[in-house]
This record gives structure tokens, sequence and C-alpha cells, in this order.
């Protein structure tokens, strides 16, 4: 059922909202930053007292504005680092060793936790979650493994799995 554009006396329906400056993130509403416009009622019973949004002022937007601004620069400066780290990572060769019989198949296999512990002890710090396997390595061989420390910032390595010495 549609609602009237008019009250029960006759006057117009006012649609009132108020202007809010997000200090949370709010699922289904905005980001940190963000100016959003919500009924009264809901600012003043939810979004205030719970310290997620504030009123727009022009002072609490400035604010904001340069507070945006200087994370956007420390972006910029992290994504820098992270593309001289995978310049240095691309450049070093990771070698392991599996046990394997004489054709040369692993008993086990090679994963990414096993390559990220290794790249951690040469003192690169890179999680496991940072390396990017097709699968498990079976096999003796060298291989070609992708790092990827951001979405943007991608590199390779050589990985040597080699038989472990027979004591």
């Amino acid at each position: 059922m549609a609602r009237s554009t008019h009250t029960a006396s006759g006057r117009p329906r006012v649609s009132r909202q108020v202007e809010l400056l997000l200090a949370e993130d709010v699922e289904h509403l905005g980001n940190t930053g963000d100016i959003v416009r919500v009924k009264p009622g809901y600012a003043r019973n939810f979004l205030m007292p719970n310290g997620l949004a504030t009123v727009a002022t022009e002072a609490n937007k400035q604010m904001v504005k340069k507070h945006q601004e200087k994370l956007v620069e420390l972006q910029k400066q992290k994504m820098v680092e992270l593309q001289k780290r995978a310049d240095t990572i691309g450049r070093y060769s990771v070698t392991l060793e599996a046990n394997a019989n004489d054709e040369g198949h692993l008993y086990g296999s090679i994963m990414g936790p096993d390559i990220s512990k290794a790249l951690k002890s040469a003192g690169y710090p890179v999680d496991a979650d940072h390396v990017k396997l097709d699968g498990p390595i079976k096999e003796l061989g060298m291989y070609t493994v992708k790092i990827q420390l951001h979405t943007d910032v991608k590199t390779e390595i050589k990985v040597w799995v080699v038989p472990a010495a027979k004591k």
C-alpha cells in the first residue's frame, strides 16, 4: 500500500532527515567519513549514542577531508614500500629439502607455509597466505611461485626442491 503524501489533518507530509558524519563503518549505511542522511530517531537513538556518527558540521567535514587525504598519502607510501619489498623478494630463490623416492616423487608435499617459513628465515616477512600455489608441490625440481603482498603488488620467486641429504 502506498503511503499518502498528506497527514490525516490534510497537511503535506514532510520527510525529515538529518545529515550525519559517520565515525565508524555502519553496515548497510556507509563507511567512516561518509556523510549520510537518516531519520532523526535513528540518529538520536542509535547512531549518536553508540559513537557511530556525529553531526555533519562544516568543521567536522573539513577535519574528515584532511584525515582522508592523510590516509591516502599513507596508503601510497605503503604501496611504495610493498613494491620495494616485492622487488627484493623477487631476486631471491628458495631451496627446500624434502624426502623423495628414486623417481623424484616427494613422500609429502611442499605447501605455502613451507615456502613462507623459508622466506621468513631468510629475512623476508612473507605470510603463508601471500604465497599463491596452483597446487601442492609433489616432485623434485625448480618451480616459479607467485607471491602476492597486496592486490596490486605481485612478484615471483624460484623454488628449488632438492632431495634431503641421506644420513
